[in-house]
């Protein structure tokens, strides 16, 4: 789509960059195309008027453009800059001259055996990198992937959150954002049921089929019968062929447990036992393709939990519509409870509301190709390098005395034991109480994941950094906030306070923390997803320690006992991500 001339109440710039066409509008603001002061095209996403007030909004945009930051960019279009604190908060990415899948596919048919194997690729590829970085994408189809000249690039890593929670109040499990023709059926249930990244791998299997095809693989003559295949019928794959015709049904399958993942999805693309001999050649043809899939399968990441926030950063919008089950074909009635071990995820769907997203005006941030334009033929570009994580440093499962050691007091009020296989941490009156960690001289920047467990009420774990004689930087993880701050003998101040979106449960399971310290900052996680971060600008602190401890909560009472338990913690050098 080329882009349509700015409006009288557009603004002309927007810091640095110069506005000069609009690309798209939609229910969470305007994306623009810009120049950089160089010249240089992006694509720059200002949120709507009414969203900007909302502090929540912003810290949530915040938060996920730092994740977005993680996702290497071979395969997707790169988030270059954002200014979340701005009047009107923005989001800057790599602007793509290219036509998407579904403009190629909807002017000139569906692609040769080459091109499809080639967009297969391209698009597990982009998944790999995406979920390795601990994102799930929750909106991908024919129109999120752009075929440039080069390796497929996939947009819009979700559908962003600031729809949900903000103005627009769309929170209740009776609404669900997406795609329908290529959501997973699993998303059409319960509104507790967890999204994972299976989700998309089902999308990749509808967007392959349509691809193939130029059909989708449950497409109905509207949106609740399409919902209803999806949820009552085996796909249809007619026109495919041979092992990538297999790969489609097994990303296809209706139990999310049983999809590959998208590592184990670009693996049998690519080197397969069966491997196409479309793929091959695709490979063969495109060595930049190769390259981007073997840089895809050397990224390791960490995905958070099924029940983690997820970023979802994007620039396409859908409206949303809800429609009883009953208006869906073959759901009018509940269906009757099938063994326990069989699609343990469907059973929710019969007494829920359906929830449908139809599409009121993609927005894509590409110039399209007329029709009969070679340039639409993918011809992959060269990648920009992966970063893979450094080595781990220290690791501990903190199951034994090992390099974190056991120690109780003498009154036996305060303790660092290992018990049930986690270091439990005690303290029987406030503030705090440390264990002893390793000696080893650690470097300045580094990444700490530890598993965190808050034992008793108004209890807080404690994670020491750049620690030594009794100065360093504290943070603090507690029921409803994460504190940041310093530890000078026994002054403690906090520097940033970071709400958390779901309060830690006291007595609840483990949650992974994970702190990534980088020169004057230091960047906090949940189960691999971005809470915030803070600076770190104490010239007086220079120490290499890590240790671990309890810390009683704001307005705790004097007396505890206050406890928290520890497992598995793994520090990682300069450069982890």
């Amino acid at each position: 789509m080329r882009p349509e001339p700015l409006r009288p109440r557009d603004p002309a710039r927007l810091g640095s960059y110069e506005l000069v066409g609009r690309l798209g509008e939609g229910g969470m603001g305007t994306v623009y195309l810009a120049r950089t002061p160089a010249g240089t095209q992006v694509a720059v996403k200002v949120v709507r008027a009414d969203l900007a007030p909302d502090d929540e909004f912003r810290r949530r945009f915040r938060s996920e453009v730092a994740r977005a930051r993680q996702v290497p960019p071979f395969c997707t279009a790169e988030v270059l800059d954002a200014d979340p604190d701005a009047e009107h908060p923005y989001l800057v990415v790599e602007y793509v001259d290219g036509p998407t899948l579904a403009q190629v596919v909807d002017e000139r048919g569906p692609l040769t055996a080459a091109n499809l194997h080639s967009v297969a690729i391209g698009v597990a590829t982009a998944l790999t990198a995406i979920h390795g970085a601990g994102v799930i994408h929750r909106d991908l189809k024919p129109r999120n992937v752009l075929l440039a000249p080069g390796t497929p690039k996939v947009i819009d890593f979700g559908i962003a959150r600031a729809i949900e929670g903000t103005a627009t109040g769309n929170t209740s499990p009776e609404f669900m954002m997406g795609t329908v023709a290529y959501m997973a059926p699993e998303r059409f249930g319960d509104g507790d049921v967890p999204l994972t990244a299976a989700a998309d791998i089902f999308a990749w299997g509808g967007v392959v089929t349509y691809a193939g095809t130029g059909r989708t693989p449950f497409g109905g003559d509207s949106p609740p019968a399409t919902a209803g295949r999806i949820l009552t019928q085996e796909p249809d794959l007619s026109g495919l062929s041979g092992p990538l015709r297999d790969l489609v049904a097994y990303a296809l399958n209706k139990d999310p447990a049983e999809r590959p993942s998208a590592r184990e999805l670009l693996d049998l693309l690519v080197s397969g036992p069966s491997r196409p001999a479309a793929t091959a050649a695709a490979l063969a043809d495109q060595p930049d393709l190769r390259a981007a899939a073997s840089q895809a399968q050397s990224v390791t990441g960490l995905m958070p939990a099924p029940d983690a926030p997820t970023t979802a950063v994007g620039y396409s919008e859908e409206a949303i519509v809800t429609v009883p089950i009953s208006a869906v074909p073959g759901m009018a009635e509940p269906a009757a409870p099938e063994p326990p071990t069989q699609r343990r995820w469907f059973l929710p769907v019969a007494a829920a509301l359906v929830v449908l997203a139809v599409i009121a005006g993609a927005m894509m941030l590409t110039l399209g190709s007329r029709p009969g334009d070679p340039s639409a033929t993918p011809q992959v570009p060269a990648p920009s390098s992966a970063v893979a994580l450094p080595p781990v440093i220290l690791a501990d499962e903190l199951d034994e005395s090992r390099l974190w050691l056991a120690k109780t007091e003498p009154d036996g009020r305060s303790s660092c034991v290992f018990t049930d296989g986690t270091l439990h941490v005690r303290v029987a009156q406030r503030p705090l109480y440390k264990c002893r960690g390793p000696q080893d001289t650690l470097p300045t920047d580094l990444r700490i994941d530890v598993g965190v467990r808050l034992v008793t009420e108004n209890s807080c774990a404690a994670v020491w950094f750049r620690f030594v004689s009794n100065r360093g930087y504290l943070v603090r993880i507690c029921p409803t906030n994460i504190y940041v701050g310093t530890h000078k003998s026994v002054d403690v101040s906090v520097t940033r306070t970071l709400p958390l979106d779901t309060p830690i449960p006291v007595g609840g399971p483990p949650v992974r923390i994970g702190l990534q310290v980088a020169g004057g900052t230091v960047t906090i996680t949940r189960d691999g997803a971005t809470v915030g971060d803070a600076p770190l600008t104490d010239a007086r602190i220079a120490g290499s320690k890590v240790l671990l401890g309890v810390y009683a909560d704001r307005d705790a009472p004097p007396a505890g006992p206050f406890e928290v338990a520890f497992d598995h913690i793994e520090i990682r050098g300069p450069g982890a991500r």
